[in-house]
């Protein structure tokens, strides 16, 4: 992996595409001639500050190309409405998918950017009902937007995030009925899926995402895998990533590499039995 500019802590991404996407995959860009992987993700997935992120480990384990079509920011909707991320995992021999939260997806109360899913676009009509005297155009972001919400009413918010569970749930469903190959469901967070979902402020991602709902698309996977950071691993997210004084908050939030590792070792050997024969 390289640096754009030494000192400095920019990374190098390799940004590509595939197909017809208007998306930016995190590269170099990988042959899709013969067998391969495929994961499907958000930020964690893509591997914002890691210089070698769970898909290229997992890789460099098997010797078999792993496409990672991770997008920072990214909820459902990128990937359900993406037709060449569709036609891309669906080559695959096993594709991987996060769970990401339910926060970044357009549903009865609020519409989404189609690409870039935590830009907020409008609230509707249930919604400016359910918050009377709310100036929905002063968001500009989902979390921003929900955090207003929570704090304007306990009770309201909870109608909301229950759509928002019903949704993701629906939209997870969706992309998987849509993929024809073996599929793995990827629990990658700082809590377990019992853990406290918005006591204080909105919660840990994958916002609002709880075990009913991994147990009820899990039907729709061949395996899952649950990997929750421990705290050693998220005391340590920047050691050895190269970093901008900006960028240090950021980074440790997100997962390091200590648990990019944790996450490949644990795909390797499902990715293994699945992609046997």
């Amino acid at each position: 992996m390289s640096f754009e500019k030494a000192g400095t802590g920019a990374m190098s991404y390799f940004p590509c595409r595939y197909g017809n996407s208007r998306l930016l995959f995190r590269g170099p860009r990988r042959e899709l001639d013969g067998s391969y992987c495929a994961v499907i993700g958000g930020t964690e997935t893509y591997g914002k500050f890691i210089a070698q992120p769970f898909a290229t480990l997992v890789e460099e384990a098997m010797g078999m190309p792993v496409v990672n079509l991770g997008c920072v920011n990214a909820g459902i909707d990128v990937f359900v409405n993406d037709s060449t991320v569709l036609e891309v995992a669906s080559g695959a021999k096993v594709t991987v998918i996060q769970a990401l939260g339910a926060q970044n997806m357009s549903n009865r109360f609020y519409v989404v950017h189609p690409r870039r899913n935590d830009r907020f676009l409008r609230a509707s009509a249930m919604l400016k009902a359910l918050y009377p005297g709310v100036d929905f155009t002063e968001f500009h972001f989902t979390r921003h937007m929900l955090s207003a919400l929570k704090e304007k009413s306990t009770a309201a918010f909870e109608i909301v995030v229950a759509e928002l569970q019903m949704s993701w749930q629906a939209r997870m469903r969706m992309l998987a009925t849509r993929l024809p190959g073996e599929k793995v469901l990827l629990w990658l967070s700082t809590r377990t899926p019992e853990g406290e979902q918005h006591a204080d402020g909105l919660g840990d991602d994958p916002l609002f995402v709880t075990r009913h709902m991994l147990d009820t698309v899990r039907p729709y996977f061949s395996r899952m895998i649950e990997v929750t950071a421990s705290p050693e691993a998220r005391a340590n997210a920047t050691e050895g990533v190269m970093l901008s004084d900006l960028d240090e908050p950021a980074a440790a939030a997100l997962p390091g590499p200590q648990v990019h590792r944790e996450v490949a070792d644990e795909l390797e050997l499902v990715l293994r039995e699945l992609t046997a024969g």
